[in-house]
């Protein structure tokens, strides 16, 4: 059945942007590609879906009134569940969690059994946390063949090639997290194993802290390094050398990240089942091995009224809000269909659900309260206070209604069993990328990413985007015109900008204004009343130093996270900064502008690489040192591949020639699928142009430590790979504000 775009009062919530998001990622599409739901059937057939469960538990339970209730709280934006609940409920996949955590048995069958596992997730749109601990370390003896092992990352490389071939829901790849605890054999490997770019790109990855570690650096001690098989010491290294090197690789690359494991076993609710070992792709959630958890967000603008003329937070509406969350959350439980039993199993034994907030900086900007201010981080924790206390007074009513998760007895709340739960968790701080684009606020806890910018569309036209709070203050107070929105487009700040008052350029701060140390202070105010953990991102400027980063480890430590990820600005790839630029492009042929003839010699290589249409030998000529031409000849492949190779090998050159520089070339042509990818020195190559990206790239890009790396190829390659927009990185994760892309939420 196809519908057309209904209107109803659900239109004047929906931006043109979050509707670009929904038709992209979450409406229903037919066989052809079109779409064929509108944003309101698609929440009605959530709402409709997830009043289902009521029934478990009351037969006479008014199914419709529940549904209504949902679907309003969803479409007012005061709340929306995890993307996978919104792309899957009342569809045939079912599947509505988010995060996953598996174990790693080392064993090859363990191993194996879990890249099938998480194939099977991501299948099923959820992403996927490992820890890596329990392998044996590289050169350790294999009993059963008298070899040698691999070590933690060799696997850790076949898990990111599984999840290369694997589309979520058919939306987006899978993102994983890698944790390896500091105290394997294998730890400065695994430091230091994203310093090629190109590999591990679907992974986050983090070290597995300890006090016991943390200590050590401090006292500039050894500590001993555990074989997981005999728990025994195998070894020792200065903590204070592993913790710089961690610092400086984070400097370099943004990985690896950091978990405090003792400091999230603290928390652990339910000890008697197990230890916590690792986290969802972004950190916010703490899981047991064979444990999801289902995901929502409260859209804090929605609760910003006015008393006496100052606006102020509406908690008796806000606490309605939390009630009804935590109901629609406990019921994703039940209809929920899992991709494994045994996930089901460990799901529904301690039924955690992750209730968090988006819209925290929009709801500032409201108060009229600074990001960076002391009123700020007051604010934020007596939110999160409100939000933790009514959450769990929720569960417990929830307990008394339909019974206590059943894993309780085995848990911290049976102590005396003061209060009943149903949920063994019940708040989380996600990442809200996509969620918060449709629900047009700032993204989870994060400062704003921008106050204005600009949006390329179709036929090259450009759509200016305001934050609508900013907006809304610069009509009322008169400073507002167009010329001044793409004056801070450009800049990516309103600060210094004389055209806007003084105190409000105080208010209205964006994420790079803010100074690192007080990025820690809001995470830590939010920890502090969360039961799981934060997604947020601690933003350094490119000029940042290896100081900056670990003065943020240490106060990630000091004040109780349970994890911190950083990010310097151009420091990863496919990332871009927020102020733009029109850059000087040139390739070293500066012979062509001066009009010479192509030199009569010109020197260069030849290499051969396998492609699953045959052997591909590329030939690369070079002038001052850099790539000017190819030419690209296929094996026995046929006329037409043959000629489809040629033509890609000139366009390449035309592009060379023409001054355009061969990091763009690789970005365009790399990664390109065909319809036979074969294995090529332990990675996959796609099809004949991304075998061209793949030498282009041995030959010309760097790929260590950063060194090399120019501030003008960072401004020219970090871009979103869907729509060339700008492209933030926050809540830990990768999103871009114009098009919906991340690799996380």
């Amino acid at each position: 059945m196809t519908t057309t775009k209904q209107p109803t009062e659900l239109i004047r919530f929906i931006t043109e942007n979050s509707r670009t998001v929904l038709e992209r990622r979450y409406l229903r599409k037919d066989r052809s590609g079109k779409v064929c739901e509108s944003p309101e059937q698609m929440f009605r057939r959530v709402a409709a879906h997830i009043a289902q469960a009521e029934k478990n538990y009351d037969e006479n339970a008014d199914i419709k009134k529940m549904e209504d209730r949902f679907y309003q709280l969803m479409t007012e934006f005061r709340f929306l569940p995890n993307s996978p609940t919104l792309m899957n409920a009342g569809r045939s996949l079912g599947q509505l969690a988010a995060c996953f955590v598996l174990p790693v048995e080392d064993s090859i069958d363990g191993i194996f059994d879990a890249v099938k596992n998480a194939a099977t997730i991501h299948k099923s749109g959820g992403g996927t946390g490992f820890s890596f601990s329990r392998i044996r370390p590289e050169n350790s003896r294999v009993g059963s063949t008298g070899g040698v092992a691999s070590g933690p990352v060799s696997f850790m490389k076949i898990f990111n090639t599984a999840t290369e071939q694997v589309k979520q829901g058919g939306t987006r790849r899978g993102a994983n997290m890698a944790i390896l605890r500091v105290d394997h054999p294998d730890i400065m490997d695994f430091i230091r194993c994203k310093n090629n770019k190109s590999e591990l790109n679907n992974f986050n990855i983090s070290v597995g802290v300890t006090d016991k570690f943390m200590a050590a650096v401090a006292d500039g001690t050894d500590y001993d390094l555990i074989d997981p098989r005999t728990q025994e010491p195998s070894g020792k290294l200065n903590a204070a050398a592993v913790y710089e090197e961690i610092i400086n690789q984070t400097w370099a690359t943004g990985d690896p990240g950091i978990i405090f494991l003792d400091e999230i076993n603290r928390h652990n609710t339910t000890p008697g089942i197990g230890e916590i070992e690792s986290t969802n792709p972004c950190g916010e959630q703490p899981l047991l091995p064979m444990e999801a958890c289902n995901l929502g967000s409260i859209n804090l603008t929605k609760f910003v009224t006015s008393e006496k003329g100052s606006p102020a937070i509406d908690y008796n509406k806000l606490k309605q809000t939390i009630h009804l969350s935590v109901r629609f959350l406990d019921n994703t439980i039940d209809m929920s269909k899992y991709p494994l039993k045994e996930i089901e199993q460990m799901v529904h034994g301690n039924r955690k659900i992750g209730l968090g907030i988006m819209g925290f900086a929009d709801m500032l900007f409201k108060l009229k309260l600074p990001y960076d201010s002391e009123e700020a981080i007051d604010t934020a924790e007596a939110i999160m206070s409100f939000l933790q206390e009514e959450s769990h007074t929720a569960s417990c009513a929830l307990a008394e209604e339909r019974g206590v998760f059943p894993n309780f007895d085995k848990s911290v709340f049976n102590k005396g069993r003061q209060r009943l739960m149903r949920n063994a968790t019940t708040t989380t701080i996600a990442p809200t990328g996509t969620l918060s684009i449709i629900a047009g606020c700032s993204s989870g806890i994060e400062p704003a990413f921008a106050l204005s910018f600009v949006r390329n569309v179709m036929d090259n036209d450009k759509l200016l985007e305001v934050n609508p709070v900013f907006e809304e203050t610069a009509r009322t107070q008169g400073f507002y015109n167009k010329e001044l929105m793409e004056d801070i487009a450009e800049k990516g700040t309103a600060k210094g900008n004389a055209q806007i008052p003084v105190d409000l350029r105080k208010i209205f701060v964006t994420a790079h204004d803010i100074k690192p140390e007080d990025h820690i202070k809001m995470q830590a105010a939010f920890q502090r009343q969360t039961d799981n953990a934060v997604s947020k991102t601690v933003n350094l400027p490119h000029d940042a130093n290896v100081n900056d980063v670990k003065f943020i480890y240490d106060e990630a430590f000091k004040l109780k996270c349970k994890g911190v990820t950083i990010y310097r600005d151009g420091s990863k790839e496919n990332q871009v900064l927020s102020i733009s630029g029109n850059g000087n492009k040139s390739n070293g042929n500066e012979f062509l502008d001066a009009g010479k003839e192509r030199p009569k010699i010109l020197e260069g290589f030849t290499q051969k690489i396998k492609t699953g249409m045959g052997y591909l030998y590329v030939t690369v000529s070079e002038f001052n040192n850099k790539p000017f031409e190819i030419f690209a000849t296929i094996g026995k492949s046929g006329k037409s591949t043959q000629a489809k190779t040629e033509a890609i090998g000139r366009l390449v050159s035309l592009a060379l020639r023409s001054g355009i520089e061969v990091e763009e070339i690789i970005g365009q042509i790399k990664g390109i699928r065909g319809e036979h990818a074969v294995f090529q020195d332990g990675g996959l190559v796609h099809s004949i142009p991304d075998a061209i990206a793949k030498v282009l790239e041995n030959r010309y890009l760097p790929t260590g430590c950063g060194e090399g790396v120019t501030q003008k190829n960072q401004l020219k390659s970090n871009l979103c790979p869907e729509c060339g927009q700008t492209i933030a990185f926050e809540e830990g994760c990768m999103t871009c504000h114009a098009c919906g892309y991340t690799k996380c939420s």
